[in-house]
């Protein structure tokens, strides 16, 4: 039943249904080598059980690569909420949803993701101190989007310098799809950075926002993929890069905050020959995992935060270079990459048991 391109070594997998507040919710926790699981849970109306599913899968391995490529004593895993975050949410709902965090005993922690802010995760946080994100408390970091936001823009700089040869980015076309809470705060630093700015999104809200602040020039969401520009940066949801998509990209670099951009592994292959260079969304995004990484450690240092936000520009440098000299797609690389890490602790745990 579920698709053998999610299901990958895997640690646990757990099922939630609480019948009075209503909560559907899947845990799937893909690896704890490093530390215990974290990743955000995410809130939203899913078609059925089964996407839902395949998403947390795909979700819990992501955070496992990110993880390991950011150089943080966690591992991966991930939350999905079946629920639409406009009209759904309760506090015994979110509550419920605690309980079901508490009773995996600390192997993994909970953080916001899509359709989920700082209240909800104060309201999972009465049934379990196994989550970050929070606005208040000893190591509260509050909302992640503005540090993931300045690693994606990090990330569009490394890969403007391989690319494109430049060191700034001024005067260059960057198509930012989603300018929800993180698309926003790059566009931010973007437009600071003198570059011009082409948006999509789904809340008219957004865009306005983003005319008024930063004069962005508004696409319709089933144009901006495939509008000239110098980046394009995905914000918004996953599988984007598809069979559908990827012959209509008219940009040399692919480099946003979306989770699971690749509809599968493939695509990378697709995109290499067409000399797109993608840099790899679990490495570009890390930024906000980073952030609550300092609150889930209880060691909070902002200094410390925005220093390891920052070398995602020379991680992906190094994704770029080693995937050149060895002809192959970014995304196989990095796999190869954040497995060779988790291998490595894996052998020095067993060595010292």
């Amino acid at each position: 039943m579920i698709e053998q391109n999610q299901f990958r070594g895997h640690e646990q997998l757990a099922y939630f249904h609480d019948k009075d507040s209503g909560l559907k919710a899947f845990i799937a926790v893909h690896d704890t080598t490093l530390g215990p699981a974290a990743g955000g849970c995410r809130m939203w109306p899913y078609a059925n059980e089964m996407d839902a599913l395949n998403d947390a899968l795909r979700l819990a391995r992501g955070m496992s690569y990110k993880n390991a490529m950011a150089g943080l004593p966690l591992g991966g895993g991930k939350a999905v909420i079946i629920a639409n975050s406009k009209t759904d949410k309760t506090e015994a709902l979110f509550k419920a949803f605690g309980r079901c965090v508490d009773s995996l005993d600390g192997k993994y922690i909970t953080a916001e993701d899509v359709g989920m802010t700082t209240k909800d995760m104060k309201l999972i946080a009465t049934q379990t101190k196994h989550v970050a994100g929070l606005s208040h408390g000893d190591h509260a970091s509050g909302d992640p989007s503005p540090f993931t936001a300045r690693g994606i823009y990090n990330g569009i700089r490394a890969a403007v310098k391989y690319k494109l040869g430049r060191e700034d980015l001024a005067g260059l076309t960057v198509a930012v799809q989603g300018v929800g809470h993180v698309g926003m705060y790059l566009c931010e630093y973007l437009h600071a950075d003198g570059v011009k700015l082409i948006v999509s999104d789904i809340v008219q809200e957004h865009l306005d926002e983003a005319v008024e602040r930063f004069d962005a020039k508004i696409v319709p969401p089933h144009e901006i993929l495939a509008v000239k520009a110098d980046v394009v940066s995905p914000c918004a949801l996953g599988a984007i890069l598809n069979d559908e998509t990827i012959p209509h990209f008219n940009t040399s670099i692919i480099a946003g905050g979306a989770n699971n951009q690749l509809a599968n592994d493939s695509h990378g292959v697709r995109l290499l020959d067409r000399g797109i260079l993608y840099a790899p969304d679990y490495v570009i995004n890390a930024g906000g995992i980073i952030n609550v990484s300092g609150e889930a450690t209880g060691n909070y240092d902002l200094g410390w935060v925005n220093r390891k936000v920052d070398d995602i520009y020379h991680t992906l440098l190094h994704i770029f270079e080693r995937a050149d000299t060895e002809e192959r797609p970014t995304n196989v690389v990095a796999d190869e990459m954040a497995e060779e890490i988790i291998a490595k602790a894996r052998k020095k745990k067993l060595s010292a048991a």
